[in-house]
């Protein structure tokens, strides 16, 4: 039994089921695995002006049947599957060619699927023949080992790059960030690409970036190119990359070596989730009365009074701050965000958000001292 340790930033030559079942339990933070799509392309393809099209016609991507494949498909998930932490992730890319019979897979060796993201691309080959659907995206899985863990999604940061609203699932990037720029690796002699299913830095910036925290161990079973370790390196995390061909690892190794490391405090800007207080806190540590007002909105008239139990009552209706502010707006919301209270008994009205961050940094301050006095 090999341990993860021993493998940080390397990329490991051989099969990567073997490679994969080397590994010791639970020790992965995150797997970004880019398999064979299994295209069963049997003839070139040719534009209108007789030009040839450069496809996938790898040997890697050959199998004798579906059969075949479902089965190298079922190993290498298994194996992905052992070696996955209870908190960690796994992001599968592939076409329609391919997605499914792997989305199924994975349902059946029991991982719990969080999200399917379309990958739309801009550039994408058009339907030479016209006689279906241009093919315009690719289709990622985001999956846990099970069902009952708690994962790691860096949601402030997606909202982030999305100009401060929610993430979508379906990614759209730049024309200047994808493999037709000149991020694309290609061979000197001959200005062919390197590797034939290269992938964006951009989609690998997205899925690291949303998914892990800085100094996690990232994998990927099917390295090709390098672009998870590539990536990986400029977020401060570590990586491992499993890879067959010696071809591709020179590649991927000078391609990582020559990523510089930046100032970690440029990439952990993960939000830290803060400690939970019940409104119930505000009323036990005196900061609210029972009987005391509390204002609906900045504005406005509506108000409930303060119950001793933690909750509040509104025109004859008892429930907590969340139940009755969603109750006058008819919506779920988050109750901490509408509920004012009056200053010093004047009409200036302050936002009872604040009395909770009061609780939360004397707490914080408490758990300080607590600290250096164990310390010292």
């Amino acid at each position: 039994m090999t341990t993860i340790q021993e493998n940080i930033n390397t990329i490991i030559q051989g099969n990567c089921i073997e490679v994969l079942n080397s590994f010791s339990e639970n020790s992965v933070d995150l797997i970004f695995a880019d398999p064979p799509y299994y295209l069963q392309l049997e003839n070139d393809l040719w534009r209108p002006n007789q030009s040839k099209v450069n496809t996938v016609n790898d040997k890697w991507d050959k199998f004798k049947n579906f059969k075949e494949y479902d089965g190298f498909t079922q190993d290498w998930l298994s194996a992905c599957q052992k070696i996955l932490k209870d908190t960690g992730t796994i992001w599968v890319i592939g076409t329609y060619h391919n997605i499914f019979r792997v989305g199924s897979i994975m349902q059946d060796l029991g991982y719990w699927l969080l999200n399917d993201i379309i990958w739309i691309k801009t550039n994408p080959m058009p339907n030479f023949r016209g006689v279906r659907f241009t093919n315009a995206h690719e289709t990622l899985i985001w999956a846990q080992k099970s069902k009952v863990a708690k994962h790691t999604f860096n949601y402030h940061n997606m909202k982030a790059l999305n100009e401060d609203l929610q993430m979508r699932s379906d990614w759209t990037f730049s024309p200047l960030s994808l493999t037709t720029s000149k991020e694309r690796i290609k061979f000197k002699s001959n200005g062919s690409r390197a590797h034939s299913t290269q992938k964006p830095e951009s989609l690998l910036h997205r899925v690291i970036m949303s998914s892990s925290k800085v100094g996690d161990i990232v994998l990927d079973p099917f390295f090709g190119s390098g672009t998870t370790g590539a990536v990986a390196k400029k977020l401060g995390r570590n990586w491992i990359g499993i890879e067959k061909d010696k071809n591709y690892i020179k590649i991927a190794q000078k391609r990582i070596d020559a990523v510089k490391p930046v100032d970690i405090s440029l990439i952990k800007v993960e939000k830290e989730k803060e400690p939970r207080i019940p409104f119930g806190s505000l009323i036990e540590c005196g900061l609210l009365e029972i009987g005391q007002k509390l204002y609906f909105e900045k504005k406005g008239n509506k108000f409930a009074e303060v119950l001793a139990n933690g909750h509040i009552r509104y025109d004859k209706t008892d429930g907590s701050i969340h139940k009755i502010a969603g109750l006058i707006l008819n919506a779920p919301c988050n109750g901490w965000d509408h509920w004012f209270y009056l200053e010093n008994k004047t009409s200036n009205r302050i936002a009872i958000n604040e009395l909770r961050n009061k609780i939360r940094q004397k707490n914080s301050k408490a758990i300080k001292n607590e600290t250096i006095s164990k310390i010292f």
